[in-house]
């Protein structure tokens, strides 16, 4: 017969062992709590604010105008177009013949460039009558300088000077330098706004009356910057979200250029300030996380 105490332990014997084991249930959280490195909350991507250099930048919307353009006649009427020697789009040198007039009295004369640059226009057709009074044979623009001439804001006007760098996107011809050669002193008093000429620079055949867009750097600020991505706009004001011992802190911050994805902050952040790389309404003031440094491709 079965000895059913040795199947079913005595109650006392029972007592001492659920008591162990009651003990090392209630030991093992209190164990995870008290531990520093224990996962707490949501991983974030987090970076430093580090300093940055933005330009202060005007952008000017214009036309592409030659700077000077010279006419070229005979000096005398009574001619007539005996041999054209060049046309409109050749680029010509100083003194180079363009047309073989003949005279009345019988011999010829030739039409020669007084400036080098390039043939914008002509009227010259053999045997058509060339006059000193009459329409241009030839339209040279001298040296083939061209101007960007836009019109600018009363409020920018003021930031514009002499020799301030630009990069110009002219249509049909892409990027090009140019360099602030003219500012207006007066306003068109309906619109409001002011001329501005920029000496183009570039060996590219342009067009006149092209349109363009120049950015013309007018100054420089360095600062603390972070990506666009941490900024939160609200009705509260522009904030960025900081993580201190762990946890979140919303700061709110002055914002000013912005360049490349980043974002200058003027007010409100310190260099070396661990910042959510990317904020969001998921992440409050206070929350616990686990921030995670982002790489230098997230960046």
């Amino acid at each position: 017969m079965t000895d059913l105490a040795a199947l079913y332990p005595s109650r006392k014997s029972l007592v001492p062992s659920l008591a162990t084991l009651l003990c090392l249930g209630l030991a093992t959280p209190s164990l995870a709590a008290d531990d520093p490195d224990a996962p707490r909350g949501a991983a974030v991507t987090v970076l430093k604010a580090a300093k940055s250099c933005f330009d202060r930048v005007v952008e000017v919307a214009g036309i592409v105008i030659p700077r000077e353009e010279t006419s070229v006649r005979p000096d005398r009427p009574g001619l007539k177009v005996a041999e054209i020697m060049a046309d409109a789009g050749d680029t010509v040198t100083a003194g180079q013949a363009l047309a073989r007039l003949t005279l009345p009295e019988g011999g010829t004369v030739q039409v020669t460039a007084p400036v080098a640059g390039l043939i914008s226009a002509s009227t010259a057709q053999v045997g058509a009558v060339a006059s000193g009074r009459g329409e241009a044979l030839f339209s040279i623009l001298a040296r083939s300088e061209f101007d960007l001439v836009g019109l600018v804001p009363t409020q920018d006007l003021g930031k514009l000077a002499a020799n301030q760098t630009a990069r110009i996107k002219i249509l049909g011809a892409g990027e090009v330098d140019g360099r602030v050669r003219r500012v207006a002193s007066t306003v068109e008093p309906n619109s409001q706004l002011g001329q501005v000429f920029i000496s183009v620079t570039t060996t590219r055949k342009l067009l006149a009356n092209s349109s363009g867009r120049a950015m013309i750097k007018t100054g420089q600020s360095c600062g603390v910057a972070v990506p666009l991505t941490a900024v939160l706009y609200g009705n509260g004001g522009t904030v960025v979200q900081v993580i201190r011992r762990a946890r979140v802190e919303t700061k709110r911050v002055e914002v000013g250029l912005m360049s490349g994805g980043q974002v200058e902050i003027r007010e409100g952040l310190a260099e070396g300030d661990i910042v959510v790389a990317r904020a969001g309404a998921l992440l409050r003031e206070g929350d616990p996380v686990r921030p995670v440094t982002a790489s230098a491709e997230e960046k």
